[in-house]
């Protein structure tokens, strides 16, 4: 039974990544992870409008390795907590140096100097590949969404230009024609498609007058989203596809697999459930395999894809249908 998966061009042992997230940010909990079974590890992004040298220190000092498995609501991202430069470059170095698979850096960049420098600095800083977080606030009314999408392509290729490792865009699922964006990203160079972001949950509290931020952990609920992202460019684009969020099971991998992913980025059930849940779902995945007569992940992969399944429809407007008694 092979679990075995190619993403980005590293063979893996199998497709479950630790994603962007506080797991990745103390040595202790990175080594038990790739005991665990992890395959790679997506680090936190570099947020360049957040930079500042001495937010490291306090970033660990507020995050103990004593929490790094307990559910908490400090598990996202954050910009306010982001590292500098020199600092994200140096944790970049430890993990590289304290696991034997590949390590993605992470960038959220503003400016086109920005983007291909930083991408340069973690390449040399030992990166196996960069993901970036392709994200526009779609605020501005006067930028079209013809005008963002132009920007996002121009900085792929900048980066591709720029460096040698492979280079994954993770998007947001707000494009209105989302398949042709991502034909458009392949075109560029991108290696990769990581699908999709996280956003953070903003309300209003009506006593305090203010914007509340709050980020929830994922549920399978929010899977579907991505196998439909996945599925209607399976088979269509060159580059590796990865589902990011609502992955919480064997049987939520195998729905990737089957949608067209080569691989499929976890956090939530990790901080829940901690290190040895890897464990267990590679174990739930081969069981399953064997019980359903598939030898391996790549003789599934993408059965279930747009170009495959006789009734494509059934992703597109069947949710809009009115259900007869």
């Amino acid at each position: 039974m092979s679990l075995g998966t190619t993403y980005l061009g590293f063979r893996l042992k199998n497709p479950l990544i630790v994603g962007s997230g506080p797991l990745t940010d103390d040595l202790d909990a990175v080594r038990a992870l790739e005991d665990a079974g992890a395959a790679a590890f997506v680090l936190r992004p570099l947020y360049e409008e957040e930079i500042a040298g001495e937010q490291m220190s306090a970033f660990f000092s507020s995050e103990s390795h004593t929490d790094s498995f307990a559910e908490a609501p400090s598990y996202a991202p954050d910009p306010e907590l982001a590292p500098g430069p020199d600092e994200y470059l140096e944790h970049l170095r430890r993990v590289k140096g304290a696991v034997d698979v590949p390590v993605l850096a992470a960038l959220n960049g503003t400016t086109s100097g920005g983007w291909t420098s930083y991408a340069l600095l973690m390449e040399q800083a030992g990166a196996d590949a960069i993901e970036l977080e392709l994200y526009h606030p779609a605020s501005d009314p006067e930028t079209s969404g013809a005008e963002v999408e132009r920007r996002m392509l121009e900085v792929v290729a900048e980066v591709k230009r720029a460096v040698r490792v492979p280079v994954a865009a993770k998007l947001s699922p707000l494009f209105t024609a989302f398949g042709h964006f991502a034909r458009q990203l392949d075109a560029a160079g991108a290696d990769g498609l990581t699908l999709f972001t996280r956003f953070h949950r903003a309300d209003i509290d009506v006593v305090e007058l203010e914007v509340v931020r709050t980020f929830a952990p994922s549920d399978p609920s929010e899977l579907p989203l991505r196998l439909r992202g996945v599925a209607a460019v399976s088979g269509r684009v060159k580059a590796s596809l990865a589902v990011s969020g609502g992955v919480h099971t064997a049987l939520d991998v195998i729905k990737a697999t089957m949608a067209g992913a080569h691989a499929v980025q976890m956090l939530s059930a990790l901080v829940r459930h901690g290190p040895y849940h890897l464990t267990r779902m590679a174990s739930d995945l081969e069981a399953w395999m064997s019980e359903n007569e598939w030898p391996s992940l790549e003789e599934m992969r993408g059965n279930m894809g747009f170009d495959r399944v006789p009734d494509p429809a059934a992703y597109e407007r069947a949710h809009f249908r009115l259900a007869r008694p």
